[in-house]
């Protein structure tokens, strides 16, 4: 029995081994036939490799450098929407005190107590880098100013700001609100052209 056994399975055996002898001999014939073919293709894999590596590096750093300015900005300009609603009670306090007769004895102390509210939320909005803009006698600069009028004027340089309706406001240099002025603009000659 025992011979019967191993007569099949010795064809069985013999199969494999020639197919992996013959697989061996395959492999071995293409490794001496290219070595600097395979030498070519490591050394550009390399390049590619060290190419991507350099690439990487520089997008993760310029991601740093932009989650950093993104952060940086964050803090600078987070009050930027609670200053625009802060603005009108600040404008509110300063009519009301260019509405007060101060002459009279029983508005001078309610004159006193809005100035000084006006003056605590001034020291706030500077604690904060939160400065006015307030341009009368400037040339107009359409990046702060919103012209709201021109005014035909002889005597004043064409473009200058000549009256203020609202001081705009800037937070860290960033324009909050631009400031509503009227604008010189140049006279007309004689003949009726400008």
């Amino acid at each position: 029995m025992s011979t019967e056994e191993h007569s099949p399975q010795e064809p069985e055996q013999q199969i494999p081994e020639n197919e992996q002898a013959a697989a061996e001999q395959q492999e071995g014939a293409q490794a001496e036939a290219s070595p600097e073919q395979d030498m070519e293709q490591i050394l550009t894999d390399l390049a590619a490799a060290r190419d991507q590596v350099l690439r990487t590096q520089a997008e993760m750093q310029n991601l740093r450098r932009r989650l950093e300015r993104d952060v940086e900005n964050a803090h600078k300009y987070a009050l930027e929407k609670f200053v625009g609603e802060l603005l009108p009670v600040v404008d509110n306090l300063e009519r009301s005190i260019q509405a007060i007769d101060h002459s009279n004895d029983d508005f001078k102390a309610v004159g006193e107590g809005i100035e000084l509210t006006l003056k605590s939320f001034h020291d706030v909005l500077d604690r904060f880098k939160v400065t006015a803009v307030n341009p009368k006698g400037e040339l107009f600069d359409p990046e702060l100013h919103q012209a709201m009028s021109l005014l035909e004027l002889k005597e004043v340089q064409p473009n200058t700001v000549v009256d203020v309706f609202q001081k705009g406001y800037t937070l860290n240099g960033r324009l909050v609100r631009p400031a509503m002025v009227v604008v010189a603009k140049p006279a007309a000659n004689e003949d009726g052209k400008g």
